[in-house]
């Protein structure tokens, strides 16, 4: 038996008007891993400001990271930019990965999503980083990630040559990266209080976007004095800042009552 006939559409060329839509304060952009499980829920856990829009754009990658696997993604970054909203306008696309931003380097990431987006604004979880340490006057920080040895080598020379000191560094020293986003949150909190009590210290970085900390930012922060930030934590509000948005949000720490410096 024939299914009827669907009805016409007897309304056709309905008025309406345009307004700014999901972004009409600020349209950021993420390059999230493949592999990560962590970053996307934590940025909409803090964003959460009427205007504000966050479109994902994921990128291959393997788990394992090593200095080579994170290298290997420099030549998808334009690829996957392509993908972010195409034809829309972005204020600011960051890319999410803090141990690949340094191992291609910053500078390098950036000239490769601009190779899409020409005319975007560009952080990574390190650049934002840097960005916090201004904002917060770090100068001597602990570094907690969970990087193996070879990555974490890399990662504190980075550091230390542009000009912060890092006198402790810690690590869980897991290489998997499905295994990094399924570390114990309370794992975390209590790693960053153990270093943050530390007299060479003025602050923490909780390196690496899959690690889960974001939440217990202020907690930390109350505990132990020192300003605090991590990955996701440092790069969504240098996302926010760069796209022009000051609101200071309560309730995650220090950071999100500053402006850039």
């Amino acid at each position: 038996m024939n299914a009827p006939a669907a009805a016409p559409v007897s309304l056709r060329n309905l008025p309406f008007e345009m307004d700014g839509g999901a972004a009409a304060r600020a349209a950021i952009g993420l390059i999230v891993l493949a592999s990560d499980q962590s970053m996307e829920p934590e940025f909409s856990d803090i964003l959460r400001l009427d205007g504000v829009a966050v479109f994902h754009s994921r990128i291959r990658n393997d788990n394992q990271i090593t200095p080579e696997t994170l290298a290997a993604m420099e030549g998808r970054l334009k690829d996957t930019a392509d993908l972010l909203v195409p034809g829309a306008p972005l204020d600011v696309i960051g890319f999410g990965c803090t141990s690949a931003s340094m191992v291609i380097g910053e500078e390098t990431v950036a000239e490769r999503i601009r190779e899409s987006r020409p005319e975007v604004k560009v952080t990574t979880p390190i650049t934002a980083a840097f960005a916090a340490f201004r904002a917060l006057d770090c100068r001597r920080i602990a570094l907690l990630t969970p990087y193996r040895d070879d990555v974490n080598e890399h990662i504190r020379g980075y550091v230390e040559a542009r000009g912060v000191s890092v006198p402790v560094m810690a690590s869980f020293n897991e290489p998997d990266d499905r295994h990094v986003a399924r570390i114990r949150v309370e794992d975390v909190r209590r790693a960053a209080i153990d270093l943050g009590r530390r007299d060479d210290v003025d602050s923490i970085f909780i390196s690496c976007t899959n690690v889960r900390a974001a939440a217990v930012i202020a907690e930390i922060e109350a505990e132990i004095g020192k300003p605090v930030t991590s990955s996701n934590h440092a790069l969504a509000w240098h996302c926010l800042r760069l796209a022009g948005v000051e609101d200071r949000l309560d309730g995650w720490g220090a950071l999100y009552r500053k402006a850039l410096a």
